[in-house]
């Protein structure tokens, strides 16, 4: 029997495996399956893939990364005739308690990162690929199947830039042109040419081909190894639903699982289906990246007489403490000198990427190398990373082990206006399952939650910001993750502030004023917004008349609402002082002003209570 031969029986019962499962579920993604069926059966057993079946996190496996998410039921098909799920779990595609999830999830062994949201795995696949490239320094392709609706999306586009600019010739891309979306025809349908001419403008290499043909499928992947200096996109006409006459090519089917007659006649359809027939997946090279062994990092040494802006540490941080990280890994969007990120990269530079202003891919690209073991450590402008919230959505369900650094936050950045002023930022990084949200007011503080974020598993946001601060702490000080820092208490405390960054300054200007009058109030610094410290401000309610919270942020989400979420049931009042009014330009002390959130602002609120 041919190779050829071999690959159409199994196609044909991946076909089977596809139809019986979402009829099963009795919903799902058939066509989008079907379209694709001969593009990754040639992939995955036609001899290009090499890959450890028992060992699914082998370091130099080939990854597959299915951007296409909703075309799950293929995916599980493709496991299911590698011998690694039965006709039994596919039953339970879609159920709940299944690891068969509707779109490929964490739960499932050989998932490569949760996808679904259209548009984001290619830059999952650059990270990959950046790893195998530059950092373990293995042999191991990345293919990723696209969507061609998904090609409408933005971030392809970024992510196809920088995979040009870094040369990835160990990303392989396949879009799987089946002419039909959603809700009818996609942007270029079936014209070949112009994804082409568009793929071909970003620097790739491009083979277009019958994506039904075994033939040109497997001389397509066979010609893709060949590539030495540029990424490679398979552009692959397909048809959607294809091998069911009754759903080929037809609108309306998109999502839709055939019922039980429908499933009888279209079984017919694909003619006799070697229930035994399963396919092979030649083993990868047993290699291994070189490892490097932790070091002590350097301690601290910052001059309380000399105010350093929490940017400016995050970067020392980063270069202090990579020889404890090796695995540490920093990308910045084309702002490194003002996020401070460039003191690592200049120390070094091997594992710096410059990622330009491309916030989508980027967060996309970190979750790659977040999946292949490295901590990647990511940068911008606070307001920035609003553009790529949908891809730090999904890094969550990835189990993605992701630092985010947003500098510039809040109206304290001054002249450059609310354009780039973070205000929304706390909020968004709230809202992530489980990932910490840090908010130094120090160099000291800046650094030691830099490197708790290094030790922390999980996702991390760190807010910096712009302007220098007076160091509060010690250098022997520590902080922990869910912690906070009392800096003023006493027995007469009459009234609370909650605070931190450039609040918490604020916040001991006005204690200084205050006690001018003999009016004593409560300090906190609450460093860790999540998770909250809800034992110190527990204390605090109990002892003082009221809780006021100042911060540099919007009211909606910020730091008010988690200090009122943490305190619910409470009897003491909470007020927040935060951005109201519409930001803009000015002198960082003149908009703190504005905004009632300044040392003066304070005092007046302070007063107004007692």
């Amino acid at each position: 029997m041919s190779d050829t031969e071999k690959l159409t029986k199994i196609a044909r019962l991946i076909r089977y495996y596809i139809l019986f499962s979402t009829t099963s579920a009795g919903s799902g993604h058939p066509t989008s399956s079907l379209s694709a069926t001969e593009l990754m059966t040639g992939l995955l057993f036609g001899g290009a893939f090499r890959f450890d079946l028992d060992k699914p996190n082998h370091p130099n496996n080939d990854r597959l990364i299915f951007s296409k998410g909703h075309a799950s039921p293929l995916f599980y098909a493709l496991w299911a005739a590698a011998g690694r799920l039965g006709e039994q779990d596919l039953a339970t595609y879609r159920k709940f308690g299944s690891v068969l999830e509707g779109h490929p999830g964490m739960s499932f062994q050989y998932t490569e990162s949760a996808t679904g949201s259209l548009g984001q795995g290619l830059s999952i696949g650059v990270g990959e690929a950046m790893n195998a490239k530059y950092l373990d320094k293995l042999p191991y392709r990345t293919y990723v199947l696209l969507g061609d609706s998904e090609m409408a999306e933005g971030s392809q586009w970024e992510a196809m830039e920088l995979a040009a600019f870094y040369k990835l010739y160990n990303l392989i891309g396949i879009i799987d042109v089946n002419r039909l979306g959603q809700r009818g025809e996609t942007m270029h349908g079936h014209d070949l040419v112009a994804y082409q001419e568009k793929v071909s403008a970003f620097g790739w290499e491009t083979i277009v081909i019958d994506g039904h043909s075994f033939d040109e499928v497997l001389k397509a992947y066979e010609q893709a190894m060949q590539v030495k200096d540029k990424p490679v996109m398979i552009i692959a006409k397909t048809i959607k639903g294809k091998g069911v006459s009754f759903i080929e090519d037809k609108n309306g089917w998109h999502g839709k699982a055939l019922n039980r007659d429908e499933f009888q006649k279209a079984i017919g359809e694909l003619g006799a289906v070697d229930m035994c027939a399963r396919g092979e997946i030649p083993l990868p090279e047993n290699l291994v990246p070189e490892k490097k062994s932790p070091m002590d990092a350097l301690e601290i040494s910052y001059d309380k007489d000399e105010p350093v802006a929490t940017r400016e540490a995050y970067g020392f941080a980063l270069k202090r403490l990579f020889p404890q990280f090796p695995d540490m890994v920093v990308l910045d969007g084309e702002v490194s000198n003002s996020t401070y990120a460039e003191i690592f990269r200049d120390a070094y530079p091997d594992h710096f990427f410059e990622m330009y202003i491309t916030e989508q891919n980027m967060v996309g690209t970190a979750l790659g190398l977040s999946r292949r073991g490295k901590i990647p450590f990511v940068s911008t402008f606070a307001a920035f990373f609003t553009r790529a919230f949908d891809q730090i959505r999904m890094a969550q369900y990835s189990k993605a082990n992701i630092k985010f650094c947003g500098s510039h936050a809040g109206v304290s950045i001054g002249e450059d206006g609310p354009s780039q002023m973070g205000l929304e930022d706390i909020a968004m990084f709230r809202t992530v399952k489980d990932c910490a949200v840090l908010y130094p007011s120090d160099a000291v503080s800046a650094e030691r939650l830099v490197e708790g974020a290094a030790r922390h598993h999980g996702m991390v946001y760190i807010r910096t910001t712009r302007m220098k601060t007076p160091i509060l702490y010690d250098n022997s000080d520590s902080f922990v993750i869910g912690g906070s820092k009392v800096l003023r208490q006493s027995d007469s405390d009459r009234v609370t502030l909650v605070a931190a960054g450039v609040t918490l300054q604020e916040s001991l200007r006005a204690y200084d004023e205050l006690m001018k009058d003999n009016i004593a109030v409560r300090i906190i610094d609450l460093y860790s917004i999540k998770p909250i410290d809800e034992v110190s401000l527990k204390s605090a309610a109990r002892s003082t008349k009221a809780i006021i919270v100042v911060e540099d942020h919007s009211a909606e989400g910020g730091m008010g609402e988690a200090v009122r979420s943490a305190l619910a049931g409470s009897t003491t009042p909470i007020y927040s002082l935060a951005v109201r009014k519409l930001p803009k330009s000015g002198k960082p002390e003149e908009l703190l002003d504005f905004e009632g959130i300044s040392a003066q602002a304070i005092v007046r609120k302070v007063k107004e209570l007692i």
